[in-house]
């Protein structure tokens, strides 16, 4: 090539390169949508069969993850995602809070809603002069000091609890029987009848576009889809006898379609079945048929919350605002293999008042869920599901599209957790964390920014020595590099954890602790460091 025409291109190139780049004073759009208890290997452009056009539209011309890490449940994600740091120092190392008379009951970090030892992105990016929206599920207080209006959120229409009905205010235990609402910082009422997919999507883009244009905007759709109960409008339920084949055959074809698409190793080895997960060969035709419409109402849900997420992305885009917005796609833990129909204390509240019946499945009166036996399936490349440490439980799919982000031909195998998000988006804008805030100490973030690395100007985010832990509901891990630690008995038995090589074994099927003892020290002293550190406090028991 002549040396002109090397320099024509190389300038072209450079020009494209300046312009794809977001700059930091523009103001990018954010939008960051989270799904609920959305299995690792559902969605289309994870190999899934269920379809999902719009979502992997954004794969398509974004960036796909496959080791997204997040906490093994739901509010202690939406802590850590909305303060880059660990769920303990954010103030949800117990779920909900610590009940009374517990022994965390007043404790630093089992707070129950965001910690003054944090400051919310949302509040600093209002600061900084952003519209700050969100829509759907809260999970971080119900106290109107807790609440989203206090948060950052100039406005907002959220459910306080952590799940409910989909279609009107009901709750989901005797002691907090009425879900609580909250717009713009007050009480509000459900609409009866609206399906929560589509209301929230309807008041969030009423929000964006009631707002001043010549401010951007960061808006937050916080979905209750596809979480339990398993309700879906009639229009979605077209999967009938898609899953017929059983939840051990799923699990299989989702560990081969994973492989297929690229998101998991060539290599990789499917992880032995639960023993606690009656085989489906072992189910009489009734219970199958039970089984496989809890999957097909799952699958309508998924399909559902797809055709909304398109409905957003074309709103952006009929109103101008799709080509300086990035967006962010996830979910927030691992597929959910409760079931609180037939789990105390919950099933006294809501057996009696739910239809389960096969006919009745998935309507606004009934209350399904699908169990551990669909979840590990969801899971299937990886140990057990949410609430677990296990990679079955924190290891969630995110796509990042938008704005200056280059579509990627595969998909990124990049470490990343949920706390690097709130460090990527004040680094996208221009804002900076503060030491302090309204006169309170607050801890520095833990999460890195991807921004570098989503714009082609580093090719890692985090390097060999970050290392990331976390503690709920005495379960525990901690990780460095390939090498990981997880304990499902307690973070006071330093005896149980075990010791995993993620590289050569993401399935955690082969404990090395008695193998690479060295090994195994070095981590159980990092973690006990790292715990105390953060506030991650041991049962006196």
């Amino acid at each position: 090539m002549h040396t002109k025409s090397l320099c024509i291109l190389l300038s072209v190139a450079a020009a494209w390169i300046s312009c794809a780049i977001p700059e930091k004073d523009k103001g990018p759009n954010i939008l960051l949508i989270v799904a609920d208890d959305l299995g690792y290997g559902d969605l289309g452009c994870y190999g899934g069969n269920i379809r999902t056009p719009s979502i992997d539209a954004l794969a398509g011309s974004g960036l796909l993850f496959t080791q997204f890490h997040t906490a093994p449940t739901c509010a202690p994600t939406r802590a850590m995602l909305l303060s880059g740091n660990n769920n303990h120092v954010a103030g949800m190392g117990l779920q909900g809070g610590a009940p009374k008379g517990s022994w965390e009951e007043g404790k630093p970090g089992y707070e129950g809603h965001l910690s003054d030892r944090i400051v919310p992105m949302p509040q600093l990016l209002r600061d900084a002069g952003y519209h700050t929206y969100t829509v759907g599920k809260w999970h971080l207080g119900k106290k109107p000091e807790h609440a989203p209006a206090a948060k950052g959120f100039e406005r907002s229409f959220n459910l306080l609890q952590g799940a409910g009905n989909h279609y009107n205010a009901v709750g989901i235990v005797g002691s907090d029987s009425v879900s609580t609402y909250s717009a713009d910082g007050s009480l509000a009422e459900y609409p009866e009848g609206a399906y929560s997919t589509e209301f929230y999507t309807n008041k969030l883009m009423e929000f964006i576009r009631s707002g001043e244009k010549d401010k951007p905007f960061f808006a937050y759709a916080a979905y209750t889809s596809p979480h339990w109960p398993l309700q879906a409008p009639k229009e979605f339920d077209q999967y009938q006898g898609a899953f017929d084949m059983g939840y051990d055959s799923l699990r299989a074809l989702r560990f081969q379609t994973l492989m297929s698409a690229g998101i998991i190793s060539s290599s990789a080895q499917l992880p032995p079945r639960l023993e606690s997960i009656k085989p489906w060969n072992d189910l009489s035709p009734d219970e199958k048929r039970m089984e496989s419409r809890k999957m097909e109402l799952y699958a309508a849900m998924v399909a559902n919350l797809d055709f909304h997420v398109g409905r957003l992305i074309q709103f952006l885009k009929d109103e101008g605002l799709y080509e300086n917005t990035l967006i962010i796609f996830m979910s927030d833990n691992g597929a959910a293999a409760e079931d609180f129909y037939i789990t105390p204390p919950y099933s006294t509240f809501i057996a009696p008042r739910h239809d389960n019946s096969l006919a009745n499945m998935g309507s606004v009166s009934s209350f399904v869920s699908y169990g551990p036996p669909w979840a590990k399936a969801g899971a299937a490349p990886f140990a057990r599901y949410k609430a677990y440490p296990t990679e079955g439980g924190i290891v969630a799919p995110m796509i990042i599209s938008g704005i200056g982000v280059p579509a990627g031909k595969s998909p990124r195998h990049e470490f990343i957790t949920v706390m690097d998000i709130a460090p990527t988006l004040l680094e996208l804008t221009g804002v900076s964390y503060p030491g302090r805030h309204s006169s309170a100490l607050i801890r520095p973030m833990l999460g890195e920014s991807m921004y570098n690395y989503l714009f082609n100007k580093r090719e890692s985010v985090h390097d060999t020595t970050y290392a990331v832990g976390l503690e709920l509901r005495g379960r525990a891990f901690f990780r460095k590099g390939k090498w990981k630690i997880v304990n499902l008995e307690g973070p006071h038995r330093d005896d149980t954890f075990q010791l995993f090589d993620m590289e050569s074994d993401p399935g955690e099927t082969n404990d090395l602790s008695k193998v690479k003892t060295a090994k195994f020290r070095e981590m159980l002293d990092a973690w006990r460091k790292y715990r105390d550190e953060h506030g991650i406090l041991l049962s006196p028991e």
